[in-house]
């Protein structure tokens, strides 16, 4: 049987009925068994001030988000794209995440990014400017296969669960590809 791995899930969404958050749990249910998910939530981390690192003074949403990423064996993001970009939130987010300077809770974790748009092109722009992000923070990035979910406002039914067959079966497929990416990849 394949060693279980945390998987520390981030949403780039803070809305309630984010395609985001909807997708980031259709993954969870279609993840080989051997993945366990824990859903970080990113929406209340103070913005990130090098000012208050200096002072030792840190908030407590900071350590805890850091422990979190930390302890997990890999990382899962999910995004919307925000004005060809990933959301403010999800940017602080890896700034947090990055600090202090040389003890990056990111660096070495192996991670997947799978962006989500009710547009055509699946929020292309994100995903790619997240993926340049985690380059420098040294997240070994899953290449293929990529996820760029578009028509996601046709996707859910009423309850949030994924009702497209297709779909489910790419993102099954994405899920057993990042299994052995994060076995290929663990530190």
């Amino acid at each position: 049987m394949p060693k279980t791995r945390t998987v520390a899930v981030l949403a780039g969404s803070l809305r309630r009925e984010s395609y985001s958050r909807k997708l980031a749990r259709a993954l969870e249910k279609l993840a080989p068994e051997s993945l366990e998910f824990e859903h970080i939530s990113i929406g209340k981390l103070p913005h990130y001030n090098e000012d208050m690192e200096a002072s030792g003074e840190l908030p407590e949403q900071w350590v805890k988000f850091r422990n979190k990423v930390k302890e997990a064996d890999a990382v899962l993001f999910v995004t919307p794209e925000y004005n060809r970009s990933i959301p403010g939130v999800l940017k602080n987010a890896l700034d947090v995440g990055s600090r202090p300077y040389g003890q990056s809770a990111w660096q070495g974790k192996p991670g997947a990014v799978v962006s989500v748009s009710p547009g055509a092109i699946g929020a292309f722009g994100a995903n790619h400017h997240l993926r340049q992000a985690l380059t420098f923070l040294d997240v070994p990035t899953m290449q293929q296969p990529e996820a760029y979910i578009g028509g996601a406002a046709e996707l859910f039914d009423e309850e949030g669960n994924l009702g497209n067959e297709s779909t489910a079966a790419f993102l099954s497929e994405f899920m057993k590809s990042f299994e052995g990416w994060i076995e290929a990849n663990e530190g």
